[in-house]
């Protein structure tokens, strides 16, 4: 096993990534290239599902070294899998109406060429998040676009003692080498953490805090 402290090269981060790959069941290794440079991992082919090529960029950026990365995966539907953009439109539609988390009626869902862009306002960021993953499973979808915004509910003096505090709580990430910056409804993360997940979870602890509507994560990855 790889030291904590222990710099990873670009070969071993692809070696990490290609396995996590392989490890998720999801996906067919094969169908997906990998590509590294200082610590960018660049994903490449061609995928049947648009659930694929997202879980693809979710196992990367579960691998510890990795910076950033960019997916170029190519959504290629197969014939029984195709859908008309009506019919999307309207999946769509009754899967944000029967979802829960996602207020009624307050995301609009356009669709192009199986591309669907999600429009409207709500008041928390776990209920952008939820409206994403909603649409993400329907048959025919190759991409969205979430432009979904949120409403500031709280005060910007309440945002940086909630995050904090959210941060301590939280065992998944080291408080300590993490520091907020509120800038009106934006928060700004600055910092070093050791690996890509431990930067996402500040990242989701931050989206948690009520009223945010833009987050700067300027954690740096340090193996």
């Amino acid at each position: 096993m790889t030291s904590a402290t222990t710099t990873l090269t670009d070969e071993q981060i692809q070696r990490e990534v290609l396995a996590e790959l392989k490890w998720d069941s999801r996906l067919q290794p094969n169908e997906i290239g990998v590509a590294v440079k200082d610590g960018v991992v660049t994903l490449t082919g061609t995928v049947d599902s648009f659930i694929k090529k997202w879980a693809a960029e979710n196992a990367t950026q579960r691998v510890r070294g990795v910076q950033a990365v960019a997916n170029d995966i190519e959504v290629r539907l197969t014939g029984d899998d195709r859908r008309t953009d009506p019919d999307i439109a309207a999946a769509a539609a009754r899967a944000l109406e029967s979802d829960s988390l996602v207020p009624n009626g307050a995301v609009k869902v356009t669709v192009s060429k199986g591309w669907v862009t999600l429009r409207g306002t709500v008041e928390w960021e776990y209920q952008r998040r939820a409206a994403e993953r909603t649409v993400r499973t329907l048959p025919g979808v190759v991409g969205i676009s979430n432009l979904v915004t949120v409403r500031p509910r709280s005060t910007p003096s309440d945002l940086k003692r909630k995050i904090e505090d959210a941060l301590t709580r939280s065992a998944a990430t080291s408080a300590r080498s993490i520091d907020v910056t509120i800038e009106g409804d934006r928060v700004i993360l600055d910092g070093t953490v050791r690996s890509w997940a431990e930067k996402q979870e500040a990242e989701r602890v931050a989206w948690s805090a009520p009223g945010i509507t833009e987050v700067q994560n300027r954690i740096v990855v340090r193996p």
